[in-house]
């Protein structure tokens, strides 16, 4: 059974849900090195994406249309995608609870932009991202990190490490530094 419950408890201990793009199936992964974003200004931010979050080129909010957010991420990497309908469908849920959320820009009052994640606690999981206007993604990504910071988030957590999320300043840890990072982020026992 997949459904908002299981999710958190999920995240709570370490895993998060991900379609295979093959069967369209939900499964479940813990990655031995976890990416994860330094919230407490070590991140190496690159200078350009700082850039064009200080232009206030774009609009910012958060859930104005949590709904769109998710689906564009989906749409965007329709042909390898981990973000069924089902994902989609639960995602929604939990941002009906309060517990996902979606960090939107806007230029001339157009979504071009976003991301959405899970928020338990201290944590944010990331999720996914998109954009439709260059830049319009990495000014939702320093937006949420601005956010996170004043709000004393501990973690922010960006699953695998790739060329994309290290541009964003992501690091590895290993498992255990993360089940720490993870406990003492959201008070979960592991």
């Amino acid at each position: 059974m997949f459904n908002p419950s299981i999710i958190i408890q999920a995240y709570l201990q370490g895993y998060f849900p991900m379609a295979n793009n093959d069967t369209n199936e939900i499964e479940w992964y813990h990655p031995e090195e976890r990416a994860i974003i330094p919230i407490d200004g070590t991140a190496k931010i690159r200078k350009s994406v700082k850039q064009l979050y200080r232009n206030h080129k774009f609009d910012l909010f958060i859930d104005k249309d949590f709904k769109s957010v998710i689906n564009n991420c989906a749409i965007l990497r329709k042909n390898d995608t981990w973000i069924n309908q089902e994902i989609i469908d639960n995602y929604i849920k939990l941002h009906q609870m309060g517990l996902a959320h979606s960090f939107e820009t806007y230029f001339d009052g157009k979504l071009v932009g976003g991301l959405y994640g899970v928020s338990i606690h201290k944590a944010f999981f990331g999720e996914s991202m998109f954009h439709l206007h260059t830049g319009a993604s990495k000014v939702a990504y320093m937006f949420l990190i601005e956010y996170l910071k004043q709000n004393k988030y501990l973690l922010l957590d960006s699953q695998f490490i790739n060329n994309h999320t290290q541009s964003l300043g992501a690091i590895t840890v290993s498992a255990s530094e993360y089940a720490l990072m993870l406990q003492k982020a959201t008070g979960a026992v592991l």
